[in-house]
Order: structure tokens, then sequence, then C-alpha cells
């Protein structure tokens, strides 16, 4: 099937970023964006962290990248980060929120294969989303730093959730990260089996940041990740790898 084609062509017509709404009950909406290529061949939702909303630096150049790959993306508002507030919405809206967007993300190129994840919090939400009830239609999960335990209080109960996910899981992590000590991450990665990949970045911390000494800029670590993430879609979707490739 020819996946571009089957795209609503009024959509493919439009700016390759445009804003959208997503319904998430009769009361709640949020924002989004629509990251599309021209010829995209795969569709990430891609989830923001507790921190900060869908326009953080980190999430538009991971949106960029990823476009230049030929991946889409819809990464979006969750509730509290809609209404002005710091503190997040409970576990269930934050649920209900990624769950209206993959539907909305189905609507929007429903022949495309789809992945979800995001940053920290937002793939956290995002895999206990897919371990409650599977995300309709979404092939893999992708985590761009999971959060296995706050900083300074290392655990792993935060993982047992991903013993319910049965699609394949994508963990992209910093050897640095404070939130997601290896000691603790590694075994479990091992117990989830072959349904879960860690790639890691050496040096980095839970916001992908090097030392100076690394001699790898953020841009230049985004990309890295940005090519790890499609590699990891490629392989799963069998799309042609015709995106550039790093250096």
């Amino acid at each position: 099937m020819n996946l571009e084609a089957s795209l609503d062509p009024a959509r493919m017509s439009l700016s390759p970023e445009q804003s959208v709404r997503i319904q998430v009950s009769p009361t709640v909406q949020v924002s989004g964006i629509w990251q599309v290529p021209v010829h995209p061949r795969a569709c990430y939702i891609l989830a923001h962290g507790a921190g900060a909303g869908m326009n953080h630096p980190f999430m538009a150049s991971m949106a960029a990248e990823l476009q230049t790959r030929d991946i889409a993306t819809l990464r979006f508002q969750f509730p509290y980060v809609e209404r002005g507030s710091r503190r997040p919405d409970p576990e269930a809206l934050c649920h209900d929120t990624v769950r209206a967007v993959v539907v909305k993300a189905a609507e929007l190129a429903p022949a495309l294969p789809r992945f979800a994840g995001g940053k920290s919090f937002g793939g956290r939400m995002t895999s206990q989303a897919q371990a409650a009830l599977p995300l309709p239609g979404v092939c893999g999960l992708g985590f761009l730093g999971f959060p296995l335990h706050p900083a300074g209080r290392p655990a792993d109960t935060r993982a047992r959730h991903l013993f319910d996910v049965k699609v394949p899981m994508l963990f992209l992590q910093g050897t640095r990260d404070d939130l997601a000590q290896l000691a603790l991450l590694q075994p479990v990665i091992d117990r989830l089996g072959t349904r879960a990949s860690l790639q890691l970045i050496e040096g980095a911390d839970h916001s992908y940041h090097v030392r100076a000494s690394a001699g790898m800029t953020d841009a230049q670590i985004r990309a890295v990740l940005a090519q790890k993430l499609c590699d990891w879609i490629q392989g799963i979707s069998g799309m042609k790898p015709e995106s550039p490739q790093l250096p």
C-alpha cells in the first residue's frame, strides 16, 4: 500500500506543522501539534515530561529530527499544562489523554504504523495506559528517558506495569540518568525479555545533557536519539531505510 497516497489529501496539503485540538472527554480538550514530512512512513505520538509542555525546545527539536527521517509526530499537552498548572493530573486522566491522542493520530494518518511514548513522565503515562488496556493500533512504545524512580530514591516499583505491556519497547537512557540507575534498570530489561531493548547514551543525564568533555552538543545528542528511535521503528514496521543516516 502507498501510505502517502492513503492519507487524506486535504491534510497532506496543509503546513508540515499544524495545530490540532484533541477531545479527551466532554469537558476536557487539549492542544496538539501534528508535524508531518512530505513522505511519512510512520507516526510517533510524543508525550512531554512532567515539568515542560509540548513546546519545550527538546520536544520541538525531537519532532523536527524525526520529521527529517520521514516520521510524523503528534505531540500534545496534558490537561494540567493546558490549564497553566505545574501539578500533574491524576494518572487516570493522563491515561485518558494518551488514549485520546492515539485515536486522533489514527484519524490524521490511518494508514501509518503508529508508535507512542515520549519524554520521562509522558512515556511512563503512555506505558501505564498501554498496560491497562492496549492502545488501539500502537505497534510499540519508545521511551526517551524512562523515569524508573525519583531522583535520590532508587527503586524499581515503577516498572511493575511494564510486564503487562505486550508490544515492543525501546528504552533510550543516559548513563548518568539519576532517575534510572542502570543497576536497577538493566535487570528490568532482562526480565522483560525480547520485547524490550535498551540503548544507552554514554555520559548523558536525564535531560540528555552531556559534559563538555564528551565532545558532543545537545543538538548532536538529539540527532542520535532520533536516529536510534527511527532505526527501531524501521525494524518493527518494516519501513524502507530511505531516511538520512547519521555521519
